[in-house]
Protein backbone atom coordinates (compact mmCIF):
# COMPACT_ATOMS: atom_id res chain seq x y z
CA UNK A 1 0.00 0.00 0.00
CA UNK A 2 1.31 3.51 -0.99
CA UNK A 3 0.81 6.30 1.74
CA UNK A 4 1.45 9.52 0.31
CA UNK A 5 1.92 12.24 2.40
CA UNK A 6 0.46 15.84 1.99
CA UNK A 7 1.06 17.67 5.18
CA UNK A 8 4.14 19.94 4.01
CA UNK A 9 1.50 20.78 1.20
CA UNK A 10 -1.59 21.49 3.59
CA UNK A 11 0.51 23.74 6.19
CA UNK A 12 1.64 25.58 3.23
CA UNK A 13 -1.68 26.62 1.79
CA UNK A 14 -3.13 27.53 5.52
CA UNK A 15 -0.13 29.32 6.01
CA UNK A 16 -0.72 30.78 2.23
CA UNK A 17 -4.57 30.97 3.62
CA UNK A 18 -3.69 33.53 6.52
CA UNK A 19 -2.18 35.36 4.39
CA UNK A 20 -4.52 36.21 1.66
CA UNK A 21 -2.92 34.23 -0.85
CA UNK A 22 -4.40 31.14 -0.87
CA UNK A 23 -6.34 31.43 -3.91
CA UNK A 24 -3.13 32.24 -6.02
CA UNK A 25 -1.19 29.48 -4.64
CA UNK A 26 -4.50 26.57 -5.64
CA UNK A 27 -4.54 28.07 -8.40
CA UNK A 28 -0.50 27.58 -9.59
CA UNK A 29 -0.52 24.70 -7.98
CA UNK A 30 -3.42 23.13 -10.42
CA UNK A 31 -1.40 24.41 -13.02
CA UNK A 32 1.42 22.57 -12.73
CA UNK A 33 -1.21 19.20 -12.17
CA UNK A 34 -2.47 19.86 -15.23
CA UNK A 35 0.71 20.58 -17.51
CA UNK A 36 2.37 16.98 -16.08
CA UNK A 37 -0.63 14.94 -16.78
CA UNK A 38 -1.02 16.56 -20.30
CA UNK A 39 2.95 15.53 -20.86
CA UNK A 40 1.92 12.19 -19.11
CA UNK A 41 -0.82 11.34 -21.75
CA UNK A 42 0.21 13.37 -24.78
CA UNK A 43 -0.34 10.57 -27.38
CA UNK A 44 2.47 10.04 -29.79
CA UNK A 45 1.48 11.39 -33.27
CA UNK A 46 4.70 9.88 -35.31
CA UNK A 47 3.60 8.75 -38.82
CA UNK A 48 4.80 6.63 -41.31
CA UNK A 49 5.77 7.53 -44.82
CA UNK A 50 6.05 5.25 -47.62
CA UNK A 51 8.37 5.61 -50.89
CA UNK A 52 8.19 2.97 -53.88
CA UNK A 53 7.33 3.12 -57.48
CA UNK A 54 3.40 1.71 -56.47
CA UNK A 55 2.57 3.87 -53.59
CA UNK A 56 1.90 7.54 -53.20
CA UNK A 57 5.18 8.83 -53.09
CA UNK A 58 8.02 7.62 -55.97
CA UNK A 59 10.77 9.69 -54.04
CA UNK A 60 13.16 9.80 -51.65
CA UNK A 61 13.41 13.39 -51.71
CA UNK A 62 9.42 13.42 -51.49
CA UNK A 63 8.97 11.19 -48.69
CA UNK A 64 11.75 13.16 -46.95
CA UNK A 65 9.81 16.53 -47.73
CA UNK A 66 6.70 15.04 -46.42
CA UNK A 67 7.26 13.53 -43.44
CA UNK A 68 7.15 15.16 -39.92
CA UNK A 69 9.51 15.24 -36.80
CA UNK A 70 9.45 11.34 -35.65
CA UNK A 71 8.35 9.69 -38.85
CA UNK A 72 9.33 6.63 -39.99
CA UNK A 73 10.61 6.66 -43.98
CA UNK A 74 9.82 3.31 -45.19
CA UNK A 75 11.35 2.98 -49.17
CA UNK A 76 10.72 0.24 -50.73
CA UNK A 77 12.89 -1.93 -53.09
CA UNK A 78 14.13 -0.07 -56.56
CA UNK A 79 16.82 1.69 -58.09
CA UNK A 80 16.23 5.64 -57.05
CA UNK A 81 18.47 8.18 -59.43
CA UNK A 82 18.13 11.18 -56.42
CA UNK A 83 21.34 12.82 -54.87
CA UNK A 84 21.29 15.92 -52.49
CA UNK A 85 18.71 14.39 -50.25
CA UNK A 86 18.91 16.95 -47.43
CA UNK A 87 17.67 15.94 -43.75
CA UNK A 88 17.12 18.85 -40.90
CA UNK A 89 14.20 16.79 -38.72
CA UNK A 90 14.78 13.95 -36.54
CA UNK A 91 13.11 11.18 -38.82
CA UNK A 92 14.04 6.99 -39.50
CA UNK A 93 14.62 5.83 -42.59
CA UNK A 94 14.45 2.25 -43.72
CA UNK A 95 14.74 0.67 -46.67
CA UNK A 96 13.10 -2.45 -47.52
CA UNK A 97 14.76 -4.97 -49.70
CA UNK A 98 18.08 -3.13 -50.38
CA UNK A 99 16.35 0.14 -52.65
CA UNK A 100 19.36 0.96 -54.76
CA UNK A 101 20.20 4.95 -54.50
CA UNK A 102 22.36 5.92 -57.43
CA UNK A 103 23.71 9.82 -57.67
CA UNK A 104 24.75 9.05 -61.07
CA UNK A 105 27.98 10.95 -59.84
CA UNK A 106 25.87 14.28 -59.45
CA UNK A 107 26.77 15.00 -55.81
CA UNK A 108 26.06 13.72 -52.17
CA UNK A 109 23.50 11.43 -51.95
CA UNK A 110 22.76 12.29 -47.76
CA UNK A 111 23.04 15.43 -46.08
CA UNK A 112 22.02 15.17 -42.57
CA UNK A 113 22.06 18.58 -40.31
CA UNK A 114 19.89 17.18 -37.72
CA UNK A 115 19.48 15.29 -34.37
CA UNK A 116 18.52 11.67 -33.66
CA UNK A 117 18.63 10.36 -37.39
CA UNK A 118 18.15 6.66 -38.48
CA UNK A 119 19.30 5.47 -41.70
CA UNK A 120 19.42 1.77 -42.67
CA UNK A 121 19.39 -0.89 -45.36
CA UNK A 122 20.36 1.35 -48.03
CA UNK A 123 22.48 0.85 -51.07
CA UNK A 124 24.18 4.18 -51.74
CA UNK A 125 26.12 4.46 -54.88
CA UNK A 126 28.61 6.65 -57.58
CA UNK A 127 28.72 10.06 -55.74
CA UNK A 128 30.39 12.53 -57.64
CA UNK A 129 33.57 13.86 -57.02
CA UNK A 130 35.21 17.19 -56.50
CA UNK A 131 38.58 18.44 -56.03
CA UNK A 132 37.27 21.75 -54.13
CA UNK A 133 34.70 20.11 -51.42
CA UNK A 134 34.50 16.69 -49.82
CA UNK A 135 31.45 14.73 -51.50
CA UNK A 136 30.04 11.52 -50.04
CA UNK A 137 27.27 8.91 -49.54
CA UNK A 138 26.27 9.83 -46.15
CA UNK A 139 27.45 13.41 -44.97
CA UNK A 140 26.49 14.47 -41.38
CA UNK A 141 27.71 17.96 -40.17
CA UNK A 142 26.58 19.70 -37.15
CA UNK A 143 24.64 16.96 -35.41
CA UNK A 144 23.84 14.96 -32.87
CA UNK A 145 22.72 11.87 -32.10
CA UNK A 146 22.96 10.24 -36.02
CA UNK A 147 22.64 6.53 -36.76
CA UNK A 148 24.05 4.90 -39.92
CA UNK A 149 23.31 1.50 -39.80
CA UNK A 150 23.43 -1.93 -41.95
CA UNK A 151 24.03 0.24 -45.52
CA UNK A 152 25.71 -0.75 -48.51
CA UNK A 153 27.98 1.84 -50.05
CA UNK A 154 29.64 1.59 -53.66
CA UNK A 155 31.90 4.14 -55.58
CA UNK A 156 31.65 6.94 -52.88
CA UNK A 157 34.44 9.28 -53.13
CA UNK A 158 33.54 9.61 -49.13
CA UNK A 159 31.79 7.08 -47.63
CA UNK A 160 30.07 8.29 -44.26
CA UNK A 161 31.63 11.53 -43.35
CA UNK A 162 31.12 13.09 -39.93
CA UNK A 163 32.21 16.98 -38.69
CA UNK A 164 31.24 18.61 -36.05
CA UNK A 165 28.62 16.16 -34.38
CA UNK A 166 28.72 14.24 -31.34
CA UNK A 167 27.48 10.56 -29.95
CA UNK A 168 26.71 9.50 -33.81
CA UNK A 169 26.75 5.63 -34.27
CA UNK A 170 28.07 3.73 -37.66
CA UNK A 171 27.65 0.63 -37.55
CA UNK A 172 27.57 -3.10 -39.92
CA UNK A 173 28.26 -0.51 -42.84
CA UNK A 174 29.86 -2.24 -46.09
CA UNK A 175 31.82 0.82 -47.63
CA UNK A 176 33.84 0.14 -51.13
CA UNK A 177 35.44 2.08 -53.27
CA UNK A 178 37.85 1.22 -56.45
CA UNK A 179 40.45 4.27 -55.90
CA UNK A 180 44.02 3.74 -57.29
CA UNK A 181 45.20 7.48 -56.61
CA UNK A 182 44.99 8.76 -52.98
CA UNK A 183 44.90 12.42 -54.25
CA UNK A 184 41.52 11.67 -55.86
CA UNK A 185 40.15 9.62 -53.39
CA UNK A 186 37.98 10.40 -49.66
CA UNK A 187 38.26 8.31 -47.01
CA UNK A 188 35.77 5.27 -45.89
CA UNK A 189 34.78 6.71 -42.62
CA UNK A 190 35.66 10.37 -42.18
CA UNK A 191 35.42 11.68 -38.88
CA UNK A 192 36.21 15.83 -38.29
CA UNK A 193 35.85 17.55 -34.51
CA UNK A 194 33.84 14.75 -33.59
CA UNK A 195 32.95 12.95 -30.09
CA UNK A 196 31.58 10.37 -28.55
CA UNK A 197 31.73 8.66 -31.79
CA UNK A 198 30.74 4.71 -31.76
CA UNK A 199 31.79 3.43 -34.77
CA UNK A 200 31.19 -0.69 -34.92
CA UNK A 201 31.66 -4.13 -37.00
CA UNK A 202 32.39 -1.79 -40.60
CA UNK A 203 34.14 -2.85 -43.24
CA UNK A 204 35.63 -0.73 -45.73
CA UNK A 205 38.27 -1.12 -48.51
CA UNK A 206 39.49 0.76 -51.71
CA UNK A 207 39.62 4.53 -49.95
CA UNK A 208 42.14 6.59 -49.24
CA UNK A 209 42.45 5.64 -46.20
CA UNK A 210 40.03 3.20 -44.09
CA UNK A 211 38.79 5.45 -41.39
CA UNK A 212 40.28 9.09 -41.18
CA UNK A 213 39.88 10.54 -37.88
CA UNK A 214 40.96 14.23 -36.50
CA UNK A 215 40.43 16.05 -33.84
CA UNK A 216 37.92 13.04 -32.53
CA UNK A 217 37.76 12.01 -29.10
CA UNK A 218 36.12 9.85 -26.62
CA UNK A 219 35.35 7.28 -29.31
CA UNK A 220 35.31 3.77 -29.44
CA UNK A 221 35.90 1.79 -32.76
CA UNK A 222 35.24 -1.82 -32.98
CA UNK A 223 35.64 -4.81 -34.85
CA UNK A 224 35.99 -2.76 -38.22
CA UNK A 225 37.79 -4.25 -41.08
CA UNK A 226 39.85 -2.06 -43.37
CA UNK A 227 41.84 -3.26 -45.94
CA UNK A 228 43.07 -2.74 -49.51
CA UNK A 229 43.35 0.73 -48.90
CA UNK A 230 44.90 2.88 -51.37
CA UNK A 231 47.23 5.00 -47.92
CA UNK A 232 46.24 3.59 -44.68
CA UNK A 233 43.63 1.32 -42.85
CA UNK A 234 43.08 3.70 -40.51
CA UNK A 235 44.51 7.18 -40.45
CA UNK A 236 44.48 10.19 -36.93
CA UNK A 237 45.65 12.54 -35.85
CA UNK A 238 45.22 15.39 -32.76
CA UNK A 239 42.52 12.51 -31.39
CA UNK A 240 42.64 12.07 -27.66
CA UNK A 241 40.52 9.50 -25.33
CA UNK A 242 40.30 6.56 -27.93
CA UNK A 243 40.07 3.10 -27.65
CA UNK A 244 40.27 1.06 -30.61
CA UNK A 245 39.15 -3.26 -30.09
CA UNK A 246 38.95 -6.06 -32.10
CA UNK A 247 39.82 -4.09 -35.54
CA UNK A 248 41.30 -6.34 -38.64
CA UNK A 249 43.85 -4.16 -40.73
CA UNK A 250 45.30 -5.72 -43.50
CA UNK A 251 46.96 -5.53 -46.89
CA UNK A 252 47.19 -1.22 -46.98
CA UNK A 253 49.06 0.40 -48.33
CA UNK A 254 50.85 2.34 -46.23
CA UNK A 255 49.62 -0.02 -43.06
CA UNK A 256 48.27 2.45 -40.27
CA UNK A 257 49.45 5.94 -38.93
CA UNK A 258 48.56 7.24 -35.52
CA UNK A 259 50.37 10.79 -35.14
CA UNK A 260 50.08 13.84 -32.25
CA UNK A 261 47.54 12.10 -29.87
CA UNK A 262 47.60 10.93 -26.29
CA UNK A 263 45.77 8.16 -24.13
CA UNK A 264 44.94 5.53 -26.73
CA UNK A 265 43.73 2.27 -26.20
CA UNK A 266 44.43 -0.10 -28.72
CA UNK A 267 43.37 -3.94 -27.60
CA UNK A 268 43.15 -6.68 -29.41
CA UNK A 269 43.66 -5.68 -33.16
CA UNK A 270 45.21 -7.48 -36.20
CA UNK A 271 47.99 -5.94 -38.46
CA UNK A 272 48.23 -8.45 -41.07
CA UNK A 273 50.39 -8.48 -44.44
CA UNK A 274 50.86 -4.50 -44.36
CA UNK A 275 54.03 -5.01 -47.27
CA UNK A 276 55.86 -2.01 -48.67
CA UNK A 277 59.05 0.48 -49.18
CA UNK A 278 57.27 2.19 -46.70
CA UNK A 279 54.55 0.27 -44.82
CA UNK A 280 54.26 -0.37 -41.37
CA UNK A 281 51.88 -2.69 -39.68
CA UNK A 282 51.56 0.81 -37.21
CA UNK A 283 53.49 4.38 -37.25
CA UNK A 284 53.05 5.72 -33.75
CA UNK A 285 54.26 9.11 -33.89
CA UNK A 286 54.59 11.53 -30.88
CA UNK A 287 52.01 9.54 -29.19
CA UNK A 288 51.94 10.17 -25.43
CA UNK A 289 50.41 8.00 -21.81
CA UNK A 290 49.00 5.15 -24.06
CA UNK A 291 48.51 1.24 -23.84
CA UNK A 292 49.24 -1.41 -26.67
CA UNK A 293 48.38 -4.69 -25.52
CA UNK A 294 46.88 -8.02 -26.87
CA UNK A 295 47.25 -7.28 -30.66
CA UNK A 296 48.77 -9.55 -33.78
CA UNK A 297 51.72 -7.73 -35.59
CA UNK A 298 52.16 -10.85 -38.77
CA UNK A 299 54.12 -10.39 -42.06
CA UNK A 300 54.62 -6.09 -42.24
CA UNK A 301 57.36 -4.67 -43.45
CA UNK A 302 57.97 -2.65 -39.89
CA UNK A 303 55.48 -3.73 -37.13
CA UNK A 304 55.96 -1.22 -35.38
CA UNK A 305 57.51 2.36 -35.93
CA UNK A 306 57.58 4.39 -32.75
CA UNK A 307 59.20 8.13 -33.14
CA UNK A 308 58.65 11.11 -30.60
CA UNK A 309 56.85 8.46 -28.04
CA UNK A 310 56.32 8.47 -24.25
CA UNK A 311 54.95 6.47 -21.36
CA UNK A 312 53.48 4.08 -24.31
CA UNK A 313 52.83 0.51 -22.49
CA UNK A 314 53.13 -2.48 -25.11
CA UNK A 315 52.37 -5.81 -23.68
CA UNK A 316 50.98 -8.88 -24.47
CA UNK A 317 51.51 -8.50 -28.59
CA UNK A 318 52.47 -11.25 -30.50
CA UNK A 319 54.99 -10.12 -33.23
CA UNK A 320 55.53 -12.78 -35.63
CA UNK A 321 57.18 -12.86 -39.38
CA UNK A 322 57.92 -9.49 -39.75
CA UNK A 323 60.86 -7.94 -41.60
CA UNK A 324 61.14 -5.49 -38.44
CA UNK A 325 59.26 -6.05 -35.32
CA UNK A 326 60.27 -2.85 -33.90
CA UNK A 327 61.82 0.32 -34.67
CA UNK A 328 62.00 2.69 -31.70
CA UNK A 329 63.96 5.82 -32.16
CA UNK A 330 66.22 7.82 -30.12
CA UNK A 331 63.56 10.17 -29.81
CA UNK A 332 61.54 8.21 -27.51
CA UNK A 333 61.19 7.77 -23.53
CA UNK A 334 60.01 6.46 -20.59
CA UNK A 335 57.94 3.55 -23.18
CA UNK A 336 57.95 0.10 -21.91
CA UNK A 337 57.77 -3.23 -23.52
CA UNK A 338 56.94 -6.65 -21.38
CA UNK A 339 55.32 -9.95 -21.88
CA UNK A 340 55.63 -9.73 -25.46
CA UNK A 341 56.35 -12.30 -28.34
CA UNK A 342 58.68 -11.83 -30.81
CA UNK A 343 58.91 -14.94 -32.81
CA UNK A 344 60.51 -15.57 -36.45
CA UNK A 345 60.86 -11.89 -37.65
CA UNK A 346 63.91 -10.91 -39.80
CA UNK A 347 65.33 -8.45 -37.27
CA UNK A 348 63.18 -7.73 -33.87
CA UNK A 349 64.15 -4.05 -32.73
CA UNK A 350 65.96 -1.48 -34.54
CA UNK A 351 66.84 2.05 -33.44
CA UNK A 352 68.92 4.91 -34.61
CA UNK A 353 70.56 5.86 -31.36
CA UNK A 354 72.76 4.76 -28.76
CA UNK A 355 70.70 6.25 -25.58
CA UNK A 356 68.29 4.34 -24.84
CA UNK A 357 65.79 5.66 -22.47
CA UNK A 358 62.79 2.61 -22.38
CA UNK A 359 62.19 -0.68 -20.52
CA UNK A 360 62.39 -4.25 -22.67
CA UNK A 361 62.26 -6.64 -19.60
CA UNK A 362 60.42 -9.36 -19.54
CA UNK A 363 59.53 -10.69 -22.90
CA UNK A 364 60.11 -13.85 -25.03
CA UNK A 365 62.48 -13.75 -27.86
CA UNK A 366 62.81 -16.78 -30.18
CA UNK A 367 66.35 -15.72 -30.74
CA UNK A 368 67.66 -16.23 -27.34
CA UNK A 369 70.38 -18.43 -27.05
CA UNK A 370 70.60 -18.43 -22.78
CA UNK A 371 70.26 -20.97 -20.84
CA UNK A 372 68.20 -21.26 -17.58
CA UNK A 373 69.86 -23.60 -14.95
CA UNK A 374 67.57 -22.67 -12.37
CA UNK A 375 64.65 -23.26 -13.61
CA UNK A 376 62.07 -20.49 -13.24
CA UNK A 377 61.86 -19.97 -16.43
CA UNK A 378 63.25 -16.77 -17.31
CA UNK A 379 66.45 -16.60 -18.71
CA UNK A 380 69.64 -16.22 -17.03
CA UNK A 381 71.46 -13.84 -18.82
CA UNK A 382 70.23 -10.67 -20.32
CA UNK A 383 69.56 -10.66 -24.15
CA UNK A 384 70.03 -7.46 -26.43
CA UNK A 385 67.80 -7.90 -29.05
CA UNK A 386 69.42 -4.76 -31.42
CA UNK A 387 71.62 -6.96 -34.11
CA UNK A 388 74.41 -5.04 -35.79
CA UNK A 389 73.17 -5.99 -39.19
CA UNK A 390 70.13 -4.25 -38.39
CA UNK A 391 71.72 -1.09 -37.94
CA UNK A 392 74.45 -1.22 -40.55
CA UNK A 393 71.45 -1.60 -43.37
CA UNK A 394 70.06 0.86 -41.62
CA UNK A 395 72.45 3.32 -42.55
CA UNK A 396 73.08 1.39 -45.98
CA UNK A 397 70.12 -0.16 -47.40
CA UNK A 398 72.53 -2.10 -50.21
CA UNK A 399 73.86 -4.06 -47.39
CA UNK A 400 70.87 -5.78 -47.26
CA UNK A 401 72.33 -8.18 -50.19
CA UNK A 402 74.52 -9.59 -47.58
CA UNK A 403 71.95 -10.96 -45.33
CA UNK A 404 72.31 -14.62 -44.07
CA UNK A 405 75.75 -14.78 -45.37
CA UNK A 406 78.62 -16.44 -42.60
CA UNK A 407 80.14 -13.08 -42.46
CA UNK A 408 76.70 -11.09 -40.89
CA UNK A 409 76.25 -14.07 -38.22
CA UNK A 410 80.14 -14.10 -37.46
CA UNK A 411 79.60 -10.24 -36.80
CA UNK A 412 76.02 -10.48 -34.78
CA UNK A 413 77.13 -12.58 -32.62
CA UNK A 414 80.77 -10.98 -31.44
CA UNK A 415 78.97 -7.83 -30.76
CA UNK A 416 76.27 -9.89 -28.67
CA UNK A 417 79.75 -10.98 -26.97
CA UNK A 418 81.06 -7.26 -26.47
CA UNK A 419 78.41 -4.69 -27.55
CA UNK A 420 80.37 -1.75 -29.20
CA UNK A 421 78.05 -0.62 -31.93
CA UNK A 422 74.56 -1.47 -30.47
CA UNK A 423 73.47 0.46 -27.60
CA UNK A 424 74.26 -1.03 -24.72
CA UNK A 425 71.59 -0.08 -22.40
CA UNK A 426 68.84 -1.95 -24.89
CA UNK A 427 69.09 -5.28 -23.41
CA UNK A 428 66.06 -7.42 -21.62
CA UNK A 429 67.55 -8.65 -18.94
CA UNK A 430 64.63 -11.19 -17.79
CA UNK A 431 64.03 -13.00 -21.24
CA UNK A 432 61.11 -15.64 -20.78
CA UNK A 433 62.53 -18.92 -22.13
CA UNK A 434 58.94 -20.28 -24.03
CA UNK A 435 56.46 -17.97 -25.65
CA UNK A 436 53.48 -16.39 -23.70
CA UNK A 437 50.15 -18.16 -23.79
CA UNK A 438 48.80 -14.66 -25.74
Amino acid sequence: MFKISISPYFRSACILKMSGKYKLFRHTLYSILIIILSFAVLPSYAGIVRVGKNQAIQSVQQGILQAKEGDTIYVHAGIYHESKLIIEKSITLVGKGWPVIDAQNKGEIFFIRSRNVWLQGFKLQHTGRSDMKEIGAVMIYDSYAITVYNNQIEDANFGISVQNSKRCTIKDNHIKAFNKNEVLSGNGIHGWKADSLIIIGNAISGHRDGLYFEFVKNSLIWRNKSTENVRYGIHFMFSNNNTYIGNIFEKNESGVAVMFSSKIQMYNNYFHDNWGDATYGILLKEITDSHISGNSFVQNTIALQMEGCSRIKVFKNKFINNGFALKIQASCDDNDFTHNNFIANTFDIATNGTLVLNTFDGNYWDKYEGYDLDRDKIGDISFHPVSLYSMIIAHNPAALMLFRSFMVTLLDKSEKLMPIITPESLVDHFPHMKPFDL
